[in-house]
């Protein structure tokens, strides 16, 4: 079996061109076009890197990028107060307040703080809610990614039995309610899952989301599965440098399955793509209320 390596820098940039040509027509039709906020505290190097991605991907599709970079000393009160000043911003349509912030600010009560038609992270519990009864939200980027990207491979997901390995809020609770959504027999495996191997092997899809580096093996892949990798993680390379590996031993699995994404150049391009899908339809919910 030959398998298929699933381009999401492919597929991202699809995206992304798709979002460009709507937000052009949208702003000519508003007279404004869709506006992003992000907000950076401290200077964490990995976050400014995030930010500069993030705002020149909305730059670049026509949107409007407004970036407010705090110092790490900024207090609690002083960041709530400009999450309530951009909520009421009517040329604000998405906040992202980006983490991991300072250790004196707590961070669930920042994102609680966010407007949940503003929440283009869709972390906000208001969003998790909806998501979970089936309701119009803004969905978490990743889990979003996650999902255009196995419809690249199988364009009904309807029957199929999908293994999500992982339960944090951001990644596996809600990639699972979106296969749900799609028909799909769904299990939720973890670290204290009986014979993870076997579970994994009874998946004909599989999402790797515990951010452990290559701990799935190719022989725990049902012959012909899709797996997509969304971990990232950074081990030492034989050259004494390091290099990015996802949850997947990824030339093992390629023995075994009909489709993988890489990592890099899988799920990861696909995250502020659909970002700044959020960004746009947040926008016109908000011209339509």
């Amino acid at each position: 079996m030959t398998a298929q390596l699933i381009d999401g820098a492919a597929v991202a940039a699809r995206l992304r061109q798709t979002i460009r040509e709507r937000v052009a027509s949208l702003t000519a039709d508003y007279g404004r076009a869709p506006g992003l906020a992000v907000v950076l505290v401290g200077s964490d190097p990995a976050s400014q890197v995030y930010v500069r991605n993030k705002g020149k991907a909305t730059i670049e599709v026509g949107m409007h990028s407004i970036e407010h970079h705090l110092d790490a000393s900024t207090s609690e009160a002083e960041l709530l107060a400009l999450v309530a000043r951009l909520n009421s911003d009517p040329g604000v349509d998405g906040i992202l307040v980006q983490l991991p912030l300072p250790g004196h600010i707590d961070s669930q009560r920042v994102l609680l703080a966010i407007d949940p038609d503003k929440d283009v992270d869709g972390f906000h519990p208001i969003n998790a809610g909806r998501l979970m009864t089936g309701q119009t939200g803004l969905v978490p980027c990743t889990p979003s990614g996650c999902m255009l990207l196995l419809k690249e491979v199988l364009p009904s997901l309807a029957g199929l039995h999908a293994v999500v390995v992982g339960r944090s809020n951001i990644v596996g609770k809600p990639i699972a309610q979106l296969l749900l959504q799609a028909d799909c027999t769904v299990t939720i495996a973890h670290s204290r899952t009986r014979d993870l191997p076997a579970v994994c092997r009874s998946a004909d899809i599989l999402i790797a989301a515990v951010g452990r580096p290559e701990m799935i093996k190719g022989n725990w892949l049902k012959t012909g599965a899709v797996v997509i990798d969304v971990g990232i993680n950074r081990i030492a390379a034989a050259d004494g440098k390091t290099r990015l590996v996802g949850d997947v031993a990824t030339q093992e699995a390629l023995q075994h399955v009909q489709a993988i994404t890489p990592v890099p150049g899988g799920v990861g391009p696909m995250t502020i793509a659909c970002l700044l899908n959020n960004t746009l339809t947040a926008f016109e919910r908000r011209q339509r209320s």
